[in-house]
């Protein structure tokens, strides 16, 4: 069974140890010591209260479940260490030197790193943009006024541009656009809105190509335990490790 290191322990780090499938969660770290061994208790596992000794635990994949900071701090160490990496705060890889250096550090380890999918249906389907042409590729995100801490009576765009503008806008509101981006292999066209009459963040998909078109769009519900996580999102990181041990993968 492979074996997991939890690089955060807050929502999404529970939901993982709750719905542990097909993965066994061995190793958890997090800044604060407490929420780590609220973690490890809960599966099982071993809490670690620095992280060199969290790297060279016994795990065949680091899951960070943090923040892009931390996915700054501690993938190139990870891949040094030589285990994968599944990276949840993917506006990381905004930065075009970091980025080239997680690729280089990668290869020479012979190491892989996985982005899942998030808040977002349709990474797959992207893929074609690297072997066909992609006329458009917009993403539409509506979120609620105070999601982002601003005031608004009525519907208004706030940002419109591409999404290594708006990541740095807005970062932490916007990793769909990223992972559109790292998926297709071009930058996202992206629009910011706000809207008093939404609850839930939703976001809308316009791609256009020699394939054809399509249009896709998810009302994302929130975490029961967390308003501010996506449920889907932390879904997709165990769909994600479930696909990582299943013999047959299904999907492009």
């Amino acid at each position: 069974m492979m074996k997991i290191g939890l690089l955060g322990c807050g929502n999404i780090g529970h939901i993982i140890a709750v719905h542990a499938s097909g993965f066994a969660i061995s190793a958890v770290y997090d800044k604060v010591p407490e929420r780590a061994e609220e973690i490890a208790a809960l599966a099982g596992a071993q809490s670690y209260e620095d992280f060199a000794s969290f790297l060279h635990a016994d795990v065949d994949i680091i899951v960070e479940a943090a923040s892009v900071n931390a996915a700054r701090s501690y993938t190139l160490d990870v891949l040094a260490a030589g285990k994968d990496m599944v990276i949840m705060s993917v506006g990381a890889l905004t930065d075009k030197d970091f980025r080239h250096k997680v690729r280089s550090a990668a290869i020479e380890n012979k190491r892989k790193v996985y982005i899942p999918s998030g808040a977002i249906f349709g990474l797959d389907n992207l893929k074609i943009g690297r072997i066909s042409r992609i006329s458009r590729l917009l993403l539409r995100t509506t979120k609620s006024p105070a999601s982002l801490g601003i005031t608004a009576n009525t519907r208004k765009m706030i940002f419109s541009g591409k999404a290594n503008e708006c990541i740095k806008a807005f970062p932490k509101n916007v990793n769909v656009s990223v992972a559109m981006s790292l998926a297709a292999g071009q930058d996202t066209d992206v629009e910011l809105w706000v809207d008093p009459e939404v609850d839930r963040n939703v976001h809308e998909l316009f791609f256009e190509g020699d394939f054809g078109e399509a249009y896709i769009k998810v009302t994302n519900f929130t975490s029961p335990d967390n308003p501010a996580t996506s449920y889907l999102a932390a879904l997709s990181i165990l769909c994600l490790l479930e696909k990582l041990s299943d013999p047959i993968i299904v999907g492009t």
